[in-house]
């Protein structure tokens, strides 16, 4: 899977090694809580979730801490995301693990405007070289352009 060149126009990526964290960040002409239900309702993330940009063909979601999640792509299906959602508080912060590290979506409405920031926070080190290895960031940003497009569209739909 190639990177696309613009990704890193568009998001902000900030990998923080004294924390172990790689860090995104993304700001939408969209309400937060329209933001927030694309993250938190299945009929929104199997649209967008995948970098490769097909839709999920599982999208299991508990949305309560202790709750879990399962996402599975066409392109890897031997290879689902699962974990267990930790905090939920609408429309500002959904925080769950997931493949031995903690994931944090933070939105903030900042002038009319959705700040968002995803922290992907490693156990290690050692962790985070190996998620850059496995190119998490870049994955994580090529998700999160798919996340823009899907909520654009779903603006112009609505207007």
């Amino acid at each position: 899977m190639s990177a696309r060149p613009q990704a890193n126009v568009r998001t902000d990526i900030e990998i923080d090694r004294r924390a172990h964290t790689i860090r995104l960040k993304r700001i939408f002409p969209a309400p937060r809580s329209a933001i927030f239900e694309a993250w938190t309702q299945p009929e929104h993330v199997t649209f967008w979730w995948d970098a490769a940009g097909e839709p999920l063909t599982i999208c299991e979601m508990d949305l309560r801490p202790g709750g879990a999640f399962k996402f599975v792509t066409k392109g890897h299906p031997d290879m689902p995301f699962a974990g267990i959602y930790r905090e939920i508080a609408p429309p500002e912060r959904l925080v769950f693990e997931a493949i031995g590290a903690v994931g944090r979506v933070i939105l903030q409405d900042i002038a009319g405007q959705t700040h968002m920031t995803v922290e992907i926070e490693c156990k290690s080190a050692e962790q985070l070289e190996q998620y850059l290895k496995m190119g998490v960031d870049i994955g994580t940003s090529q998700t999160l352009d798919n996340l823009v497009a899907y909520v654009r569209r779903r603006s112009t739909a609505g207007s």
